[in-house]
């Protein structure tokens, strides 16, 4: 990657997110951090700001379209151009009988993980065009190519980030724009840790799911978005890069 590049990471103000906002930014690359809380979105900035590049916070609800669409407008304002995308906001789901979900939880699930990531690229991929191409990578999860009972809208709503990259990577190869997705299993985020304080027998029995013996740190999956979104992965195309510590293949 080379100086003044740009590139926008949604759900930026922390965990995976602010990893890989730091990363991008120790190789050069001037970030627009989109996330809904304003105060550790500036922190954010100011971590970029810190490894050397330029940053700016636009708060943003993904599941919203004219917040998607000003988070654009403005970092294309800001920097003139967009070369790169993360597309990582998304939220969880408790562990809950399929027959006791709501409609409201299911269109908070869906609204934020999917149709965020589809809004996300609709107004990413025309920038990204106008200035000869780019890459974006999608959050999904391991969740996304398994089951996983009582979790099941969750589990759906990955799956679904895999089917919006696969097709959108082949409808915009040929115009020099790279789709992925990349699949982490357990990590050691805000929301791992939120789902130990309401189910604590779930995360140990999670964390003891990976061959590998421990969840990942927040840094391991930036690295895996970082080669994504560079030149060194310039024949990657509509693939999801599972970085699970071999969870799905036990």
């Amino acid at each position: 990657m080379t100086n003044q590049k740009v590139a926008i990471i949604t759900g930026g103000s922390s965990g995976i997110g602010r990893a890989t906002a730091v990363a991008l930014a120790k190789e050069g690359v001037n970030i627009a951090i989109a996330a809904r809380r304003t105060k550790e979105g500036e922190e954010t900035v100011q971590l970029v700001k810190e490894a050397g590049s330029d940053g700016v916070f636009v708060k943003t609800d993904v599941a919203n379209e004219d917040d998607v669409r000003a988070l654009v407008e403005k970092t294309v304002k800001t920097y003139d151009r967009l070369d790169y995308a993360f597309n990582n906001a998304g939220i969880g789901e408790p562990m809950t009988p399929l027959v006791e979900q709501t409609s409201n939880v299911f269109d908070q699930i869906m609204n934020v993980n999917v149709k965020g990531v589809w809004l996300s690229m609709k107004y990413e991929i025309p920038q990204m065009t106008r200035t000869g191409g780019g890459a974006i990578v999608n959050m999904s999860s391991g969740a996304g190519v398994i089951g996983f009972p009582q979790m099941p809208i969750y589990i759906a709503s990955k799956h679904a980030v895999l089917g919006l990259t696969k097709s959108a990577a082949l409808e915009y190869a040929k115009s020099g724009i790279r789709i992925n997705a990349v699949a982490p299993g357990g990590v050691e985020t805000d929301m791992l840790k939120q789902a130990a304080e309401d189910n604590k027998q779930f995360v140990e029995t999670l964390r003891s799911m990976h061959p590998i013996g421990r969840t990942a740190d927040p840094e391991e999956i930036a690295n895996a978005v970082v080669w994504l979104l560079s030149d060194k992965a310039s024949f990657v195309l509509g693939h999801t890069l599972i970085v699970d510590g071999g969870f799905i293949s036990r």
